[in-house]
């Protein structure tokens, strides 16, 4: 009995996030049903993805559900999280909500690499008290904040593409959850890396950046290179 019912968990949670269901082979449509569903686009790809989802799309609305206990570790959560890290890094990201891939479940995933700090400008890698953070998996996190002090600076999301505001965001934090060993961890995590999971939290509850920006700070982050080439600039979504 427990096995059949972690392998209907296992499968709800690999199904969790396809929105067009088909019930209709159990009874006959109706015509005006069957020539609406014909002229309607049909999905070519299902979550996981492999790219980020945009703002409109409802799974960045929803409230994410926590994963059952005893799938943690299960083959089904590690192929999202594999998905997760493919994004994450296939986009030079430094953190990704499962929602942000289709999937309403509570992950996150985190990394900050030493890299950057010889790709960023040394002024802004200091003023936004940027350090590095290891390939960080957290299930089911939960954020405490430490330290009330904030600090505003521009931030951005891969799913309000080409745009950015000012967001003010607490200084430090502890972040816990648990990792596809299904081990407690937790972190304390101060300056951008805090402001990092912050912003990864919100997505497991339905909010975006833009709920939080001051508003007079929004910009499209390619608004320069759209007067210099006459409007013909394309912001791409794959990568």
């Amino acid at each position: 009995m427990q096995l059949q019912k972690t392998q209907l968990l296992a499968w709800k949670i690999l199904n969790h996030g396809k929105r067009f269901v088909n019930t209709s082979m159990t009874r006959e449509k109706s015509f005006r049903k069957a020539y609406q569903e014909f002229w309607s686009p049909k999905p070519m790809n299902k979550p996981p993805y492999e790219h980020f989802t945009q703002i409109g799309d409802p799974v960045l609305r929803t409230k994410a559900a926590e994963v059952p206990e005893e799938l943690i570790g299960s083959k089904e959560v590690e192929h999202i999280v594999e998905k997760m890290i493919k994004v994450l890094r296939k986009f030079d990201c430094v953190g990704v909500a499962a929602p942000q891939i289709g999937i309403s479940l509570r992950i996150i995933v985190m990394e900050f690499r030493e890299g950057l700090k010889d790709i960023l400008p040394k002024p802004i890698y200091d003023a936004r008290k940027m350090s590095t953070l290891p390939l960080t998996v957290v299930i089911n996190p939960t954020l405490t904040v430490t330290n009330y002090e904030k600090h505003k600076h521009p931030e951005g999301c891969m799913s309000v593409r080409g745009y950015s505001a000012e967001v003010e965001r607490f200084n430090s934090v502890l972040f816990k959850g648990k990792n596809l060993n299904c081990i407690e961890n937790e972190v304390e995590l101060s300056g951008w890396n805090a402001r990092i999971a912050q912003h990864e939290m919100d997505h497991l509850d339905g909010k975006l950046y833009i709920d939080r920006m001051d508003s007079s700070t929004f910009i499209c982050t390619c608004w320069e290179t759209v007067n210099a080439k006459s409007g013909r600039v394309e912001i791409p979504f794959y990568k």
